[in-house]
């Protein structure tokens, strides 16, 4: 039976967000966003969790649309290692037939006034990821350091970041991308976006 209660953009927001923190807590290699940015942007997920992986989760309530989600899937599918999408009941069906396969779905319904979660299936590997997209998370700073400890930055400091990038994607295998995104991701503490960051770690 479906609840009778409206959950708005902000219930399921605050208790996704509590109940990652209760999960990491105490974890120093964990961080959380809030509004983290992709592809320059483009995109802004709700809620991304950096430790050994990169995990996306976007929330939609029963009081959001699905408008945005099919290029919310295209632009996380290039980015995130797992993603789980955070959903009312109202919008639970059709949600569910526009992600792949690989995004975890987990339910978000109000039981007795309180807001209760239930994984109806767990996020898989993403099976293609794009190496470009997720260079470009690197601020060009962070890049052109990461180039410099490859041995490959000559030439490269007065150049835009497209070729930047280009060059950091033709000289290091994708682990070797992912690891340095995730953390140089951990390690910013001057953002200058609207992403928010939350330490596990105390």
């Amino acid at each position: 039976m479906m609840s009778c209660l409206v959950m708005n953009d902000a219930d399921i927001r605050i208790a996704t967000k509590q109940a990652l923190f209760v999960e990491h807590m105490g974890d120093a290699e964990t961080v959380i966003f809030e509004e983290l940015g992709v592809q320059h942007g483009l995109s802004r997920i709700d809620l991304a969790v950096v430790n050994g992986e990169l995990q996306g989760f976007e929330l939609k309530s029963d009081s959001d649309t699905l408008a945005r989600l099919p290029e919310q899937v295209v632009s996380y599918g290039r980015v995130f290692d797992r993603v789980t999408l955070v959903v009312g009941e109202r919008h639970l069906r059709r949600a569910v037939e526009v992600v792949p396969d690989w995004w975890g779905v987990r339910l978000a319904r109000t039981e007795s006034d309180k807001l209760e979660f239930t994984d109806l299936k767990h996020a898989m590997r993403n099976p293609s990821p794009d190496p470009a997209s997720i260079v470009a998370l690197l601020w060009r700073a962070e890049a052109l350091n990461f180039l410099g400890e490859l041995g490959v930055v000559a030439g490269l400091r007065s150049k835009g970041r497209r070729e930047i990038y280009s060059r950091l994607v033709a000289e290091a295998n994708l682990d070797l991308l992912c690891d340095r995104v995730r953390t140089c991701l951990r390690q910013r503490r001057d953002w200058r976006s609207g992403a928010t960051r939350l330490s596990c770690g105390g």
